[in-house]
C-alpha cells in the first residue's frame, strides 16, 4: 500500500512540474554523457530530475544566484547515478550548496597516530553525512565544457557517489550493495583495484582516472564513478572487474551506450 502510495504521489508530482524544453535540451547540449542514452532513458531521468527538485533545496552562497539551468543541470548530473535505482537513495538530507568557485575546507582529522591536526584547504565540492552537498559551480562548469582539470571530471558526479557511500556510514569506497551482488567480490575487485592503482601512482605512471582516487577508498570509488560515466569505456579496458561491480552496482552499463553510437 505505501509503496502505491508513493508511486501515485510521484506521478502526481511529474504531471504537475516539469523542465522546461528548453532547459532540458540545454542540458543534454552540455553533458556529454546523456548524449548516449536511449530516448525512454532520457525521459526516465527527465521525470528523476522534476522529483529531485521537488524535494531538494539548490542554494547559492557568496552571492551566487541560482538559475533554473543551473538546477536542472546539477541535477540530471545527480540524477543519472540513480536512474535504474531509486530517488530513495538521496533520502536523509535537503541542501545542495553552490559556491561560485573553489571554497575554504577548514577541519581537523587525526592520524594513524591518533594525532589531531588542523587543516584549512580550498575545495571544489564536499559532501557531508546527513548534511549537504557543497559544490563549486565554477567547477562544474569546467566539467560541462570539458575543460576541468583532468579527462572524466565531474564533480557532481563525484560528490553524489559519496553520498551513495554514506548510506552505510562514513565513506569508505563500499556503499550498500543489492542483494544479488556479492560483498567478497565487490571487496576482492575494488581492493586489488586499488593497490594497483596506488603503485602506479608511487612509479609515477601516467593514469587516465585522475591520480587522487589514490588519497583513499572512498575517493577511489567516488573518482572511479566520475570515470564510469565519464569515459566508460577507458574503466572497462583498464578495470574491467571493477566496471563489472559498478554496472551491477548503478544498473547501468555506458561502455556498452557509447559502443552502440
Amino acid at each position: 500500500m505505501l509503496s502505491n502510495i508513493k508511486t501515485w504521489y510521484r506521478r502526481r508530482i511529474i504531471e504537475n512540474q516539469s523542465v522546461p524544453d528548453d532547459i532540458w535540451q540545454n542540458a543534454i547540449t552540455h553533458l556529454r554523457f546523456l548524449r548516449a542514452l536511449e530516448a525512454a532513458e532520457l525521459e526516465r531521468l527527465r521525470e528523476c530530475v522534476i522529483l529531485f527538485l521537488h524535494v531538494k533545496q539548490v542554494s547559492g552562497a557568496h552571492g551566487l544566484v541560482i538559475t533554473d539551468e543551473m538546477r536542472v543541470l546539477i541535477a540530471a548530473q545527480a540524477c543519472i547515478l540513480i536512474l535504474n535505482l531509486d530517488l530513495d537513495y538521496y533520502d536523509g538530507w535537503v541542501e545542495i550548496i553552490v559556491y561560485p568557485g573553489e571554497f575554504i575546507r577548514d577541519y581537523e582529522y587525526v592520524d594513524e597516530d591518533g594525532i589531531v591536526h588542523h587543516a584549512v584547504e580550498p575545495a571544489s565540492g564536499e559532501s557531508w553525512l546527513g548534511g549537504p552537498v557543497i559544490l563549486s559551480w565554477e567547477d562544474t562548469v569546467a566539467a560541462m565544457a570539458g575543460t576541468g582539470i583532468r579527462q572524466g571530471y565531474n564533480v557532481v558526479i563525484h560528490e553524489f557517489a559519496h553520498k551513495l557511500d554514506m548510506l552505510n556510514g562514513e565513506a569508505n569506497g563500499f556503499p550498500p550493495i543489492h542483494p544479488d551482488m556479492s560483498q567478497q567480490t565487490w571487496s576482492e575487485a575494488f581492493s586489488k583495484a586499488y593497490a594497483d592503482f596506488c603503485r602506479s601512482i608511487d612509479e609515477g605512471e601516467m593514469m587516465e582516472i585522475d591520480p587522487y582516487a589514490a588519497e583513499s577508498p572512498a575517493e577511489f570509488f567516488a573518482v572511479i564513478s566520475e570515470a564510469f560515466f565519464e569515459m566508460p569505456l577507458s574503466v572497462r579496458i583498464h578495470f574491467p572487474a571493477v566496471y563489472e561491480q559498478l554496472a551491477l552496482f548503478y544498473r547501468q552499463d555506458p561502455a556498452q551506450r557509447w559502443s552502440e553510437q
